[in-house]
């Protein structure tokens, strides 16, 4: 049964056609405080981000309806909405084609599910905005100008 997001919830939406994954990351994401939904076909996933607002999309790249990559480039045509890709495809050139369509990061089944969820949350701590902190990008390269061994 899934909870009643309320305001303040992080919100993750499962996109994976097999129940056990699911059913083991719902485990894994509920008891570190996350609400939950899940789909397993890529043509729902339009439908599920719209009702439920996702702050992350964990996204299986082989799915039914619509393949997990196609709904990744669909997702980034309308949404800046963090995405992990799941999947067994795991070489090299599968990983860099789903980072450079627009994953955030993309992790290789079998995994652990406690990495997804560390994963989750270094992806949602990494991209809260700066507010009151100044731009993150001309701190870092100040930093960097005023380190003496920068660069070398």
């Amino acid at each position: 049964m899934e909870r009643i997001p309320r305001d303040g919830d992080i919100r993750v939406l499962i996109v994976d056609d097999e129940p056990g994954i699911v059913k083991t990351l719902r485990a894994y994401l509920e008891a570190d405080g996350y609400v939950v939904s899940a789909t397993g076909r890529g043509d729902e996933v339009e439908e599920s981000v719209r009702r439920f607002g996702p702050d992350v999309v964990i996204l299986d790249v082989m799915l039914p309806g619509v393949d997990g990559l196609e709904v990744l480039r669909r997702l980034r045509q309308a949404s800046d909405v963090l995405v992990l890709m799941l999947s067994a495809k795991g070489d090299e050139a599968d990983r860099l084609v789903g980072l450079r369509m627009g994953a955030d990061d993309y992790v290789v089944k079998p995994f652990s599910p406690r990495e997804v969820v560390a994963r989750v949350a270094t992806l949602l701590r990494r991209h809260q905005p700066q507010s009151g902190h100044g731009d993150a990008m001309s701190i870092s390269a100040a930093v960097w100008r005023s380190t003496p061994d920068a660069g070398r």
